[in-house]
């Protein structure tokens, strides 16, 4: 006990109460099977003895239960309104011009987007977790995203002239011809997601404080929690489905449920474990899933060389028995499920929360 003392001192001197220590240890690995080495039946009573044979001096502690709640603020409230603005206002200026000026209210548009969405991912409930390794696996994440987003866009009608025979380029943007292969649809709605998956992060981390302050047990904080991820998950489908329906319905053209539904849930559990500091694991998916998509497009094209018929099988059979938005739902589908799982697992923990939480 002694030793576990001075490798925790400063953990238990700074704590509020029994269950932060508790946090604290769990973030450092201790489990329930360890605490039964120092003949305590789980966590919490371990944390409790130890409590209580720290002594605390100098400045007052706050009172039990106290655990700081993060309030909404009109900032981050308005930053995460950008990205779906600007993405409306170059849609808009997409359809308005004709010729050469198009291009470039593209390119505009993209990086006016893509600068907003940083702001809104470095302010408020979506911001990065501070740290050299956090920069090093945000660079990777926002690589998948883009990708991601990219082939919301053009991917299925890329695909489509792969698979049937066509050169298999992008769509062109200059000139007055239309843009059939383009789904600006259910990428404008994943932007103006933006702004109800900041407010599910919020609710999400102040509901858990609320939780992991009126808990008495590490046990009673898992059972909260699961109920409040789940909540908070299927807030934002619904969110994103509306946002569907409504840009479906303004630019009339397929609102592409499933795929968008699928990638909307895969960015949204990699956001919410990034910012809870679980880092690897939403940078594995993001990454299998673009490489799943990646590979989609590339076989049929190697198919094509002599003797290699047979690459293109796997594609040919998942498009002619589900069509082209097989691909993307497989693939951001799966992963999206598979984040989901391990969320249910790290997320409803108490060191995911508590301030003392230990980074991944």
């Amino acid at each position: 006990m002694k030793v576990l003392l001075h490798q925790h001192r400063e953990l238990c001197e700074r704590a509020v109460d029994p269950l932060e220590i508790a946090a604290g240890l769990e973030a450092h690995g201790v489990t329930d099977r360890t605490a039964a080495r120092f003949r305590h039946r789980d966590v919490f009573s371990l944390a409790e003895e130890l409590y209580a044979r720290v002594p605390r001096t100098g400045d007052p502690h706050p009172a039990p239960g106290s655990l700081p709640v993060p309030h909404a603020r009109a900032s981050w409230a308005l930053l995460s309104l950008l990205p779906g603005t600007l993405g409306a206002a170059t849609v808009t200026g997409l359809r308005l011009t004709h010729g050469h000026p198009r291009p470039l209210v593209a390119l505009g548009g993209v990086l006016a987007v893509a600068l907003a969405t940083r702001a809104a991912l470095r302010h408020g409930p979506l911001a990065d977790p501070p740290g050299t390794r956090a920069r090093r696996s945000a660079y990777a994440a926002r690589a998948w995203t883009l990708w991601l987003l990219a082939y919301a866009l053009v991917g299925d009608g890329l695909l489509h002239r792969v698979m049937t025979g066509g050169p298999g380029v992008a769509p062109a943007v200059t000139g007055d011809a239309p843009w059939p292969t383009a789904a600006t649809a259910p990428v404008l709605a994943l932007l103006l997601a933006c702004a109800p998956a900041a407010w599910c992060a919020h609710l999400l981390t102040a509901g858990a404080r609320r939780r992991l302050a009126g808990s008495r047990s590490l046990g009673d904080f898992t059972a909260a929690a699961k109920p409040l991820l789940l909540g908070t998950f299927a807030l934002f489908l619904g969110a994103l489905t509306g946002l569907l329906e409504l840009c479906a319905t303004v630019l009339r053209e397929p609102a592409a449920r499933p795929q968008a539904l699928a990638l909307g849930a895969l960015l949204l559990l990699g956001r919410l474990l990034t910012v809870h500091r679980h880092r690897h694991a939403p940078v594995l998916a993001l990454g299998t899933a673009a490489a799943t998509q990646a590979a989609a497009l590339a076989l049929p094209l190697a198919a094509r060389l002599p003797g290699c018929a047979l690459l293109a099988a796997p594609v040919r059979t998942l498009v002619g028995a589900a069509g082209e938005a097989a691909v993307p739902v497989l693939a951001c589908g799966t992963a999206a499920l598979v984040l989901l799982l391990h969320a249910g697992r790290t997320l409803t923990q108490a060191s995911a929360h508590a301030p003392t939480g230990a980074a991944e």
